[in-house]
């Protein structure tokens, strides 16, 4: 290219000669008259195109191979080095290169369109969709991993997340209930993946199972759950698209909190502080003036689901149940019987005979029992030395009345017999009417004392009223 460009300036600006410019140069006259005839530069082009001599008789039944493998899932084709090595079975006596070449001639063909979208419209109160995504986080100084679950009004785009643990059953239905909420109304429809929690079956004819309580929770609110075609993103891609965004606005850098509390009351503010921002389609208005409108096409909420996953559990005889890798405590009357066990996000209900026998907080730890000492009080008649040293009444966090009376009982033999009589019926329903109410006063002592008859043992050894030495009855 810069010989001809050299060429055509001694000739054409400088005058010279085709002849003296052929001396000097050393190329010949016709290629200097095909330089000053030609502006473009020079390049070499094929008469034919090359021919593949050992692959000639073989490229049909490549093309075949190849047509067949379009139509299967895409995890089933057959590489360029497999159907190299059958055409080689079948007589190819030539290299992989051609192969390689001819593959890749027909995978282009068509390919102008693999990147080419239909753009979608959703009409107001029509579509919400719904996605999970991990991130990481510090919480409580440690960092973790944690599960968004992130969810999108296709029309208006207004955005809803909320962080959790995990993937479970119960967050899941934890997480539509917020979102709702959230919304204030219920759309006609939800667009979601193909995960366990929600889908348990996908047939070849792409017909679905949704799961029964995820299933209960569309029934309660109306919906119809759409799931797309696996690996078919682009189905929903409005959520695809939020999972990245969010992941870079609120995400990066790394968040610190307190705990999951702290973190999703902050995500809430962020929620409502993206409705600010320019609606994507309709730039002269921002989001949330486009949601008040779509509010009015959502359904009413109405009475919220019970979002919680019940299970069969067997009572052990040291009045524990296990769910997740952790064991959480029931009444003493309930060991060895079957109950249910109600797993919510963040709470284990405990229900027996219809009615609700215990509630604990729920923890993500592992190997773990978490113990409610009441449930342990009524063994204590049996083996009252059991406070002293059992487990549930280690950490026993007592009301600080109750704690000075404890401490008296223990400086005395016998005093652990003694308390335990104190907190046993019918004298420990009056007890426990003071652990409920934080109550430590001498007038509410005396009344429990007066009410069961035995004011002298329980007021003597508690320290609150001490007997008179001339009468030998309590001073109130």
């Amino acid at each position: 290219m810069e010989s001809a460009a050299k060429i055509r300036r001694l000739i054409l600006r400088d005058g010279r000669s085709i002849r003296s410019v052929s001396r000097s140069t050393g190329l010949s006259r016709n290629t200097i008259k095909k330089y000053l005839n030609d502006a473009t530069p020079p390049r070499y082009h094929r008469s034919e195109p090359p021919v593949r001599h050992k692959l000639q008789g073989f490229e049909d039944r490549l093309r075949s191979l190849f047509e067949q493998d379009q139509k299967r899932a895409r995890r089933e084709r057959r590489t360029a080095v497999k159907l190299y090595e059958q055409l080689v079975e079948e007589g190819y006596t030539g290299s992989y290169s051609p192969v390689c070449r001819f593959v890749k001639t027909l995978k282009a063909d068509g390919s102008e369109l693999l990147h080419a979208y239909i753009p979608l419209h959703f009409k107001a109160g029509d579509a919400l969709q719904f996605d999970w995504s991990e991130e990481h986080v510090v919480l409580g100084g440690v960092e973790q991993k944690i599960k968004v679950a992130h969810f999108r009004l296709c029309h208006s785009r207004k955005s809803f997340i909320v962080a959790y643990p995990g993937e479970s059953q119960e967050m899941v239905l934890d997480a539509f209930v917020r979102a709702l909420s959230f919304y204030g109304g219920v759309p006609r429809r939800v667009i979601i993946d193909n995960p366990k929690t929600m889908v348990t079956y996908v047939s070849r004819s792409k017909d679905r199972i949704y799961h029964p309580r995820f299933l209960a929770l569309m029934n309660h609110y109306v919906m119809e759950p759409v799931a797309c075609t696996p690996a078919s993103g682009w189905e929903k891609g409005q959520i695809e698209n939020q999972v990245q965004h969010i992941r870079q606005w609120l995400f990066t850098p790394k968040l610190d909190f307190s705990d999951l509390d702290a973190l999703n009351a902050w995500l809430f503010l962020r929620c409502n502080e993206l409705g600010i921002r320019p609606h994507p389609d309709q730039k002269d208005q921002t989001i949330d003036t486009i949601f008040a409108s779509e509010q009015a096409e959502l359904r009413p909420l109405g009475v919220g689901f019970d979002g919680y996953v019940e299970k069969a559990v067997r009572v052990r005889s040291t009045c524990l149940v296990q769910y997740d890798s952790n064991r959480y405590s029931v009444p003493a009357q309930y060991a060895g019987r079957h109950i249910s066990l109600r797993a919510y996000s963040g709470q284990i209900v405990l229900v027996a005979d219809q009615k609700v026998i215990a509630e604990h907080k729920r923890r993500f730890t592992k190997n773990i029992s978490y113990f409610e000492p009441w449930h342990y009080v009524p063994l204590l008649a049996r083996k009252p030395g059991a406070l002293r040293d059992g487990a549930p009444f280690l950490e026993w966090k007592l009301p600080a009345s109750m704690n000075r009376i404890r401490s008296n009982y223990m400086k005395v033999k016998g005093g652990d017999r003694d308390f335990v009589e104190l907190l046993m019926p019918p004298l420990g329903d009056a007890c426990i009417a003071c652990r409920s109410t934080g109550s430590g006063t001498r007038d509410r002592c005396c009344g429990n004392g007066l009410r069961h008859g035995r004011r002298t043992k329980h007021t003597s050894a508690c320290g609150y009223h001490q007997p008179d030495q001339s009468t030998g009855r309590a001073r109130y």
